[in-house]
């Protein structure tokens, strides 16, 4: 039997990925005006809407539009099919509120709030340290995002199977 490793990466402009940028400049941006804040946020797209919900404790209260359209803005209005001029931009939708109250006391006594357990590793397969099927899989998407061809658009997405046994690729799909 073998031991095969498959790994699936998604591009800048995959709605899950798109939807963990807007999330991330939420948080950078409250950080950066209010060290203290607590973000708990999730986005979710579906066509022209976006959901920004969660929970956000901060002095800082973000302007959520500005956020999205500078994450749009770093993938490439073109690529992401945006750029029409009559498309009035993505319909928006808020449901944030106040960090919960129980949570808050979790935190504010030394703890971690709702924080689960998260763990990774390190290995020598590669220079970057992580496993090839994922270095094979992001390399790709950062060629075919510098691709100059316009039939290629931000929404991608590797799957990269790798045999550890042989040493070798057993299949490479790619979805644009």
């Amino acid at each position: 039997m073998s031991n095969i490793i498959t790994c699936e990466q998604v591009s800048n402009g995959h709605p899950d990925k798109i939807c963990d940028q807007i999330a991330d400049a939420i948080v950078t941006d409250c950080l950066r005006h209010d060290k203290n804040s607590r973000v708990a946020i999730e986005c979710l797209i579906k066509d022209n809407h976006i959901i920004i919900a969660g929970e956000l404790t901060s002095k800082h209260k973000p302007d959520y539009r500005k956020l999205v359209y500078e994450v749009f803005e770093h993938i490439g209005f073109d690529k992401l099919n945006y750029g029409d001029p009559l498309y009035a931009g993505p319909d928006i939708g808020l449901l944030v509120k106040e960090q919960s109250p129980d949570i808050a006391l979790g935190v504010d006594k030394g703890g971690a709030g709702d924080q689960g357990m998260m763990m990774g590793y390190a290995t020598n397969e590669t220079r970057e340290l992580l496993p090839i099927p994922f270095v094979v899989a992001t390399r790709f998407l950062q060629i075919l995002k510098d691709h100059p061809s316009k039939m290629f658009r931000a929404d991608a997405k590797a799957q990269v199977s790798f045999d550890y046994d042989s040493g070798k690729i057993t299949t490479f799909l790619c979805s644009v």
